[in-house]
């Protein structure tokens, strides 16, 4: 089902209407400051499940959690002063950052070297979620494993049967975000995206 959203001026009654069916345990999809997202609620097994079944990935693939803020990472990411610097200075923003997870962060989602990957993207819509539902989402982008992003919600919502709501906040970008490893002491780009690098590596 489409919901359009105003992306700068997020409607509450229309994110509460995601946050119920995120709290249910649904996957959803939503704008980013980058491409669209499919997501769901990081603590429900249940919608992580459905998440990769909807999307037809490997289980083996990690996903990045989306968080509010830089205290809502803190709580899932080990983040030290040097690090903390780096995600000051370019979040929110279209960055993904690769940290070490701490013991909040469930088994299902982790990586054998126990590290996460973390956003926190410059986009009213996903940080209206984010905020209500009082923890973060698990994402991956809305495309078929292998494909291009897509970029119109109707094509999501036709493409990925199983969503319980695609928020319609206008056409989406084509480029992913820029990863960046930060356990190593430096940063280490991993893929480069949307946000310019620069400044980082």
């Amino acid at each position: 089902m489409i919901l359009a959203i105003n992306p700068e001026h997020p409607e509450p009654r229309k994110i509460r209407r995601a946050v119920d069916a995120l709290e249910a345990g649904e996957v959803i999809a939503y704008p980013t400051d980058t491409v669209y997202g499919l997501g769901c609620d990081l603590m429900s097994k249940k919608a992580i499940d459905r998440l990769y079944q909807i999307k037809g990935m490997d289980r083996a693939k990690l996903l990045a959690f989306i968080c509010h803020d830089l205290a809502d990472i803190a709580r899932y990411a080990v983040v030290e002063n040097a690090q903390y610097r780096v995600l000051r200075r370019f979040l929110p923003g279209p960055y993904c950052f690769v940290l070490g997870a701490t013991r909040e962060v469930p088994k299902l989602v982790m990586s054998k070297r126990k590290t996460i990957g973390i956003r926190v993207p410059a986009h009213p819509v996903i940080l209206a979620l984010t905020r209500e539902l009082g923890r973060p989402l698990l994402t991956t982008t809305a495309a078929p494993p292998g494909e291009e992003p897509y970029v119109d919600p109707h094509e999501i919502d036709d493409r990925f049967p199983g969503l319980a709501l695609v928020l319609d906040g206008g056409a989406g970008g084509t480029v992913p975000t820029t990863v960046i490893d930060l356990t190593k002491g430096y940063p280490e780009l991993v893929r480069e995206g949307a946000g310019p690098v620069d400044d980082l590596v």
